[in-house]
C-alpha cells in the first residue's frame, strides 16, 4: 500500500483488529494471516483464517517447513454462523493487545508431505500421503509500527468498490517477533524468531488480481522488509512496500524482481532492487528452500472455470551481509496452461503441475 492520492487518507483503528460488521457483498471477507520462521533451525510457517460470513463457511490454511523440505499443509473450509470471531476449523486468533500482541493457536491434523511439490494433484496429494495430529501455540510481539489501514475519503466516507472486482477494501500489515512451539506427529519443535503477519476485510475474489509478488522477509529485530509487486488487468504493475530500520518504516518507492523457475514454473531465485522515500537503496537475493502449490477455483455465473495458483516459498535472503527468512509468495492467474506473470519461454510446457 503506497501513500493515498490527494483527497483521501488511511483509516486505521485499534477496534480493526476485531472483526467489522460484514459488507452486503456475497464475497465478503475478512481475513487474518501469520508467518514466522526460526533462522537458528530453519523451520517455520504461515497460518491464515479467512471469514467469509455472507458464505457460510471460513477458509482456513496452516504450512509448516519442516527439517529436510517436509511440509505440513492442511486447508479446509468449515463453516461458520457469523463473523463474531477469527476461529474455525481449530484455527483460532486472539488480539491480547491490539497492534502489540497477539496468539495463534491451531488444534487438528496436517497433511505430511515429504515432496510438496505433489500438492498440485491436491485430491491424490490427500490419498498418497499420511494425515499427523498438529497442534500450534505462537505468541507475536509487535517490533514495529503498522502499515497500511483502510483508504476513505478525506471525510472519513467509505470509497465504492466494485465486488466483483475487489481483493480487500482495507490492508494492513506489521513485521513481528514469534516465539512458541508446534508439534507434528511425534516432533516438536520449540521455536522463536520473526515474522510478518497482516488483516483484511471487504469482499474479495481471488481472481481480481492478474498476478502479484509477495516477498516478506526479517534479517532480526530491527531490519526487515516487505517488498510488493501488483500487476492488475490493465497491465499496470504497482511497486511498494516498505523497509523496518531502527524501529521506524521506510516506505518503498521502486522495487523490481527478478526470478529463477524449474520447470513447472515455481520460483527457485529471485534478486531484487528497491528503493526508498529516504533515499535508501538494497539490492536483496533469495534462494528458495522450500515450496509448496496451491491454488483456488472459481466458477462464474456464465460457467467459466478459473483458475488461480499462489506458490508459497519458504526463502533464505541475503541483504547488506546479513542473512534472513521470510517468503516469497507467488499469485498468478492460469490463463491456456500457463501462469500469467512468469516471464517463462514461449515454448514452456508445464511439468508435473496440474491446474485441473
Amino acid at each position: 500500500m503506497a501513500r493515498p492520492p490527494r483527497g483521501f487518507k488511511v483509516r486505521l483503528e485499534p477496534q480493526d483488529e476485531y472483526t467489522h460488521v460484514p459488507d452486503a457483498a456475497a464475497n465478503y471477507n475478512e481475513s487474518m494471516y501469520f508467518n514466522m520462521f526460526d533462522a537458528a533451525q530453519k523451520v517455520g510457517g504461515w497460518f491464515r483464517i479467512g471469514n467469509r460470513p455472507n458464505e457460510g463457511y471460513a477458509e482456513i490454511s496452516v504450512c509448516l517447513y519442516l527439517p529436510g523440505g517436509r511440509v505440513g499443509f492442511m486447508f479446509a473450509r468449515p463453516k461458520i454462523a457469523g463473523n463474531t470471531e477469527m476461529n474455525a476449523g481449530g484455527l483460532k486468533v486472539q488480539v491480547v493487545e491490539p497492534f502489540k500482541r497477539l496468539r495463534v493457536t491451531y488444534e487438528g491434523k496436517v497433511l505430511l508431505l515429504d515432496r510438496p511439490g505433489e500438492m498440485a494433484h491436491p485430491s491424490k496429494a490427500f490419498r498418497d500421503n499420511p494425515q499427523l495430529p498438529c497442534t500450534v501455540e505462537l505468541d507475536y510481539e509487535a517490533v514495529s509500527p503498522m502499515f497500511g489501514g483502510e483508504t476513505v475519503k478525506a471525510d472519513g466516507s467509505a470509497l465504492e468498490i466494485d465486488p466483483e472486482k475487489s481483493f480487500a477494501k482495507a490492508h494492513y500489515e506489521q513485521h513481528m517477533a514469534a516465539k512458541g512451539r508446534f508439534t507434528v506427529g511425534d516432533e516438536t519443535f520449540k521455536v522463536s524468531g520473526h515474522g510478518l503477519r497482516d488483516k483484511s476485510w471487504g469482499p474479495r475474489h481471488w481472481q481480481a488480481i492478474n498476478w502479484y509478488r509477495w516477498c516478506p522477509m526479517n534479517f532480526g529485530p530491527d531490519f526487515a522488509m516487505m517488498i510488493s509487486l501488483v500487476a492488475g488487468d490493465e497491465g499496470k504493475v504497482r511497486q511498494g512496500g516498505m523497509v523496518l530500520k531502527d524501529g521506524a518504516y521506510d516506505l518503498i518507492t521502486e522495487a523490481s524482481i527478478d526470478s529463477d523457475w524449474d520447470g513447472d514454473g515455481y520460483q527457485t531465485a529471485l534478486r531484487s532492487r528497491i528503493k526508498t522515500e529516504s533515499g535508501a537503496q538494497y539490492e536483496i537475493e533469495g534462494q528458495v528452500l522450500s515450496l509448496i502449490p496451491l491454488r483456488n477455483r472459481r466458477k462464474t455465473p456464465d460457467g467459466n472455470e478459473l483458475t488461480t495458483r499462489i506458490t508459497e516459498g519458504m526463502t533464505e535472503y541475503r541483504c547488506d551481509g546479513k542473512i534472513g527468512y521470510g517468503l516469497s509468495e507467488y499469485l498468478d492467474q492460469i490463463v491456456d496452461g500457463r501462469p500469467t506473470g512468469a516471464d517463462l519461454p514461449a515454448d514452456w510446457k508445464a511439468g508435473t503441475a496440474d491446474f485441473t
